[in-house]
């Protein structure tokens, strides 16, 4: 088990589902599995195992989450080797990232989205936090993230409707952010649906925010009401 250095076991009948025949038609030598612990006896060193058990969705979950950890553990190994520096100071800094961020690839993907200021925050040296960014930012891309929000407003002036329309138009244009998509559309009026994509969930949030705020503001300056729902 990669995760906790130890070996377990599977027995057969946690291989699959359906009846197990022939090992071979489920199992390889040196392949890489998703696998569920059931059960750990400590005093005997002991850990059964579960194939059967991972759903799918888990199995697709847990994947991902390893290759990113490959993936950070090789931009890591790079950074130290150009830096040239020690085995111990490695693991220091790394403890210190993996305290914070929960895992060495978070770490490196908020240096991607925030550059050096979180890092200097947590008294990492200078060398070591803009060599950690420029390695990040080459190797790891900020994933898109979508977020939303409900407005309800309401406008009884004769052309309460276009006034509506105006200031959730005027939303859609507030203080655009780099690479931001935004998306007005009506659940049922009174209701309506503000919907952010952007790099990360900071920018999302942020652009989310403008674009909430902007509207509220433009409606009862028209003279109408509106309120946020979430």
């Amino acid at each position: 088990m990669d995760e906790y250095g130890k070996e377990g076991l599977v027995h057969i009948s946690e291989v699959s589902t359906s009846w197990v025949r022939n090992i071979r038609d489920h199992l390889r030598e040196g392949q890489k599995l998703v696998l569920k612990v059931i059960r750990v006896n400590p005093s005997r060193g002991e850990v059964d195992l579960s194939i059967r058990r991972v759903t799918g969705r888990e199995r697709t979950e847990k994947m991902v989450e390893w290759k990113k950890g490959r993936r950070a553990e090789t931009i890591f190994r790079e950074v130290v080797e150009s830096l040239g520096a020690s085995a111990e100071e490695a693991e220091g800094i790394k403890a210190k990232l993996v305290e914070k961020y929960d895992s060495l690839f978070e770490a490196l993907k908020e240096c991607a989205e925030r550059g050096a200021t979180p890092l200097e925050k947590l008294g990492i040296p200078p060398q070591w936090s803009n060599a950690l960014v420029e390695a990040a930012k080459e190797k790891i891309k900020p994933e898109r993230v979508k977020v939303s929000a409900t407005l309800e407003m309401s406008c009884h002036k004769p052309n309460g409707i276009e006034l509506i329309k105006e200031a959730l138009s005027k939303a859609k244009k507030a203080k655009k952010g780099q690479d931001s998509l935004v998306r007005i559309y009506t659940i049922g009026a009174p209701k309506y649906r503000i919907e952010v994509e952007a790099k990360g969930y900071q920018e999302a949030e942020r652009r989310l925010r403008e674009a909430v705020e902007t509207a509220l503001k433009a409606i009862e300056g028209a003279g109408g009401r509106g309120s946020l729902l979430r």
